[in-house]
């Protein structure tokens, strides 16, 4: 047997292969080719490393308590380094899709009153994008391709006013606390 056939037995231990590493090729080989020395091991095993014989089994299976807590050390270090800068993505990406949805609203608006001459006013409300309103003559809608209005990310309805303080209408998201007038809220009329 080759040493090379000994470097392709999958089933090595790690006693083997320090001892593989000490005593060099030759005598590694002369060790373990033939079968009948074997190498002083702490576990038990089965038959000699020869491909066309049978593999060494060892008995020892698993991984020992402090293996596992030094992994779930690890684990809960990365989350504890990566969760909050997720969770920092999750809520800026919430606030640029509803800038986003804000903006295309916006767009809507802008094509009702090419069509009307006029914003809906707070009473008709983002509604008259997608039905027609009573007082609506050359109305030429929708103007929302899905024909439904969109819900904000934090899955409330958006807040229209007409006239709004801020320009001809107001569109705002209540964001993440829901109360009027919070920081986090999204408006139509800031960048």
């Amino acid at each position: 047997m080759s040493p090379m056939d000994n470097m392709l037995c999958p089933n090595w231990s790690f006693e083997r292969i320090r001892d593989h590493a000490r005593m060099g090729w030759q005598r590694f080989a002369d060790r373990c080719g033939s079968g009948s020395r074997r190498l002083p091991m702490s576990r038990s095993v089965s038959a000699s490393c020869r491909r066309d014989g049978p593999r060494h089994v060892l008995h020892t299976a698993g991984f020992t308590l402090v293996e596992v807590l030094v992994v779930l050390a690890i684990i809960s270090l990365l989350m504890g380094l990566v969760g909050p800068r997720v969770l920092a993505y999750l809520s800026d990406s919430r606030v640029k899709a509803a800038s986003l949805q804000i903006k295309g609203l916006t767009g809507a608006l802008d094509l009702y009153y090419l069509d009307l001459g006029r914003y809906p006013n707070s009473a008709e409300g983002l509604q008259a994008l997608i039905e027609r309103p009573a007082a609506a003559g050359r109305w030429n809608g929708p103007y929302l391709k899905a024909n439904v209005l969109p819900a904000d990310p934090w899955g409330r309805a958006y807040i229209y006013r007409s006239p709004g303080k801020h320009g001809a209408f107001d569109i705002v998201s209540l964001g993440p606390t829901g109360q009027d007038g919070d920081v986090g809220n999204v408006t139509s009329w800031q960048p």
